[in-house]
């Protein structure tokens, strides 16, 4: 039986400002294998969103030391747009404006580079139509600037129009729930399970536990300073929910007494 090769191998990943003495992921370690949804919960300022931001290639964070490798290949050194082409997706916490690029134009551009072809404009807008459906938003919006206008949850639909119509083998979706009503959030949570296959993976991150209740987590790990502290399965997610992040606190402090 052949063994599978991760996706995503997180190494020993130390990561800080530019400028800044102290760290904020602190010899982080994390392993996706293909077609896995893990969840990675944690409380304010333990690194999450630090993590999805280095993994799509942001330049303002430096990395000291450690090393990322997707599908094998450290990809420390390759651009956000080398990453984004090889199959790497980040979902934004807060999703940008873009005033004067309509949402046709800016992905097809996207759908071009990400599979190396050229697409016609009409052949294209059948195909993100589709796409627009999946996620109940109307087709005008293929012709509304990219995000401009919108509503926080039509933000975080368009945010899963990209994942389904760019089809990466890891997508990140940092903090999609957040500020999405229910109705949204099944919508969107909905959207990803659509995506979910046997090679494709998710690493869901997020503070809250309602998410898990649509896109059940075959891992859950929890996050603080910086580092992986505690693994679990989708249960671990209901204990933080009764819970909270204090208990865990509380046996790292008697850990290092």
């Amino acid at each position: 039986m052949t063994e599978k090769t991760p996706i995503l191998e997180v190494k020993n990943l130390w990561v800080k400002l530019p400028d800044e003495e102290d760290y904020i992921l602190r010899g982080m370690d994390l392993t996706i294998y293909p077609g896995e949804v893990h969840a990675l919960m944690g409380p304010n300022g333990s690194g999450k969103s630090t993590l999805a931001k280095v993994l799509a290639g942001h330049p303002g964070y430096e990395v000291v030391d450690g090393e990322i490798l997707f599908k094998g290949e450290n990809i420390l050194e390759m651009e956000p747009d080398e990453r984004a082409r090889a199959g790497l997706f980040l979902a934004f916490q807060y999703p940008m404006e873009v005033p004067g690029v309509t949402i046709a134009n800016f992905m097809r551009l996207a759908y071009q580079r990400r599979f190396d072809k050229e697409v016609k404009y009409g052949d294209f807008y059948k195909i993100l139509l589709q796409h627009l459906k999946k996620l109940e938003m109307d087709a005008s919006f293929a012709a509304r600037p990219v995000n401009e206008g919108f509503s926080g949850g039509e933000k975080k639909r368009f945010e899963i129009v990209q994942l389904s119509l760019l089809e990466p083998q890891l997508a990140v979706l940092d903090e999609t729930d957040s500020g999405l009503d229910i109705d949204a959030l099944k919508v969107v949570s909905n959207g990803v399970n659509l995506m979910r296959s046997p090679e494709r993976s998710f690493l869901v991150i997020t503070h809250y536990q309602r998410i898990l209740n649509y896109i059940t987590p075959d891992y859950v790990h929890v996050m603080v300073e910086g580092r992986v502290v505690r693994s679990g399965d989708a249960e671990l997610a209901q204990q933080l929910e009764e819970k909270g992040y204090d208990w865990i606190r509380g046996e790292l402090a008697a850990a290092n007494t």
